[in-house]
């Protein structure tokens, strides 16, 4: 596979100079071409061989392709030395390279893909390893409860809503543990609900992300549109009716020097809706085809609707070139008011073939995701529900509302005595002892009177023994993963934030791997080793932050 690429890469590179006395970075800015990716993988990989001369290379790789994080992230990596200089030098860089996400469609969509899949798998996970926990603790008060009151053996009933799915099975076990926990801890029973109330739309969201980079058409959007390549879209979006489809394709025509076809495109996406890139794209079809005033007609409707700095700059070409300087320098102005880096960049490219002499409009990386959304129509839920969308989200709320109503209306729960464990309710007792404490705790505690001292110190000792053991499994599981020692305490919402923030950076890495850019050798590594970093901060602090609740009494 790698050598597969490494030939797509110089068969791409070599074809264009084998056909072409000119320079490959003149010739495919005269395509329209601004971002030659494959080359500059090769140049990066040329760098990493040649490390005396790699920061000239990447340099180099930079001028090809501007808009490509990979080489600013390597330019970083060349530039770093321990010195002020160096240490700016690569920081800069490394900011500049994730600047450059908002620009390149792929990278943006593969950090996003990785970023969403690790808060959403890292969340399922932590609500499963607090159903594990609590099915250890609190089983045995629901089994009591029962015991109890028999009539209380119809919250069973809740586990019907399993057979919609695994996803339901883990709402309906958390929804009998969430009887048992503390008022606050309520939150994860309710975040979890919510989740299920939004699920449609998070698996939409992640078949998405699987589905929409096989999308031949989204491909090919995306290269006209980010200036990569103009023949697969001629090849791929010829005969495609939606609006965005169809602009590309005549930006690809018009590139490609086929300026009647590509007028005739935006034409009829002019009669659809009106838009001021429309107009500017159709009036530099008519500067290829050398029909100045036309040209100037389209500019002058595109800045009326709405006033960008590629019709001012446009319009202050084709002035220039009509020997109407004044005006035409009236107009360069204006463009570098709205945007005076867009009109450097517009410079910096400039000739006298139509692609460089004027500047095209093309689809923002925005509107690229809400294409990559479109193309979406088959949504998997990975096994983890068999019933359809809507239904997903009527159990959701139905399960929302039987909890609060349930919370509500029962009083009387069994609970465990603070000291030694015993399962206790209000049965068991006539009435809840101050501390949550059995009788024989209570007595050992504050009515001594009742108590000889052999009795008394007994008590004492079981319960140290007691809870020795409990302070000994939460030092032990806090080594696990952080946040288990607190779930297992009790705190059950604080355990949550660690162990999803650990289980976050943890999938990052994993995500970050089954995610990757359009180059099978490059990926968002600076993003792999942060969440590295961070994963072993979390584990620390979380650590520390147990040894010190314990050292108080707190847990």
């Amino acid at each position: 596979m790698k050598k597969l690429f490494s030939l797509i890469f110089l068969s791409l590179l070599l074809i264009p100079v084998l056909s072409s006395g000119e320079d490959l970075y003149e010739e495919q800015l005269n395509k329209g071409i601004r971002n030659s990716e494959p080359y500059a993988y090769v140049l990066i990989k040329q760098s990493k061989a040649d490390t005396a001369h790699a920061k000239e290379i990447l340099r180099k790789a930079l001028r090809y392709s501007h808009d490509l994080p990979a080489v600013y992230f390597e330019l970083s990596k060349a530039s770093f030395s321990f010195s002020i200089d160096g240490i700016f030098e690569s920081v800069d860089y490394m900011l500049q390279g994730i600047s450059a996400y908002h620009r390149n469609f792929w990278w943006s969509f593969t950090i996003v893909g990785s970023l969403y899949m690790s808060v959403i798998i890292s969340f399922i996970i932590s609500v499963i390893i607090i159903i594990v926990i609590g099915l250890s603790s609190d089983l045995p008060l629901l089994s009591h409860d029962i015991k109890e009151v028999k009539t209380k053996v119809l919250l069973l009933l809740v586990l019907a809503s399993a057979l919609a799915g695994p996803i339901f099975l883990i709402g309906s076990l958390l929804f009998l543990l969430g009887l048992y926990l503390k008022k606050w801890d309520r939150i994860v029973i309710y975040l979890y609900l919510l989740f299920l109330l939004i699920s449609p739309l998070v698996f939409k969201t992640i078949s998405m992300f699987f589905n929409a980079p096989a999308s031949h058409e989204l491909k090919a959007v995306v290269q006209v549109n980010e200036s990569k390549d103009n023949k697969y879209a001629l090849s791929v979006l010829k005969n495609r009716n939606d609006n965005i489809a169809r602009f590309s394709y005549a930006l690809a025509l018009k590139r490609e020097g086929r300026y009647d076809e590509a007028a005739d495109i935006y034409k009829k996406l002019i009669l659809k809706n009106p838009d001021p890139k429309l107009y500017i794209n159709l009036a530099n079809c008519y500067v290829g085809l050398n029909d100045i005033e036309r040209a100037k007609e389209y500019y002058r409707k595109s800045i009326e609707m709405k006033p960008l700095p590629s019709a001012y700059y446009n319009l202050s070409q084709v002035l220039r070139e009509s020997l109407d300087f004044v005006k035409g320098e009236e107009n360069f102005f204006a463009a570098q008011k709205l945007d005076h880096e867009a009109v450097s960049r517009f410079q910096a490219i400039f000739g006298k073939n139509p692609n460089r002499f004027v500047i095209d409009e093309s689809m923002p990386v925005s509107t690229l995701w809400i294409y990559a959304q479109g193309k979406t129509r088959d949504v998997s839920t990975m096994g983890l529900s068999i019933i359809p969308s809507i239904g997903m989200s009527v159990i959701a709320i139905f399960l929302m509302v039987l909890f609060y109503v349930v919370n509500r209306r029962v009083k009387h729960r069994s609970y465990r005595c603070k000291r030694c464990g015993t399962i206790l309710c209000n049965k068991c007792e006539k009435h809840i002892l101050w501390g949550r404490m059995c009788i024989q705790c209570y007595r050992s505690l504050v009515k001594l009177d009742e108590l000889d001292a052999k009795e008394r110190v007994a008590r004492l000792l079981t319960v140290y023994e007691y809870q020795k053991r409990r302070r000994d499994k939460i030092k032990f599981i806090s080594f696990i993963l952080p946040g288990l020692a607190q779930i297992y305490a009790g705190d059950v919402l604080y355990g949550l934030l660690f162990l999803w923030t650990f289980l976050f950076f943890l999938c990052i890495p994993v995500m970050n791997s089954i995610f990757l850019t359009e180059t099978f050798s490059f990926s968002h590594l600076w993003l792999y080793w942060s969440s590295l970093v961070l994963m072993i901060a979390v584990y620390f602090l979380s650590n520390i932050i147990t040894r010190r609740r314990l050292a108080k009494g707190w847990l």
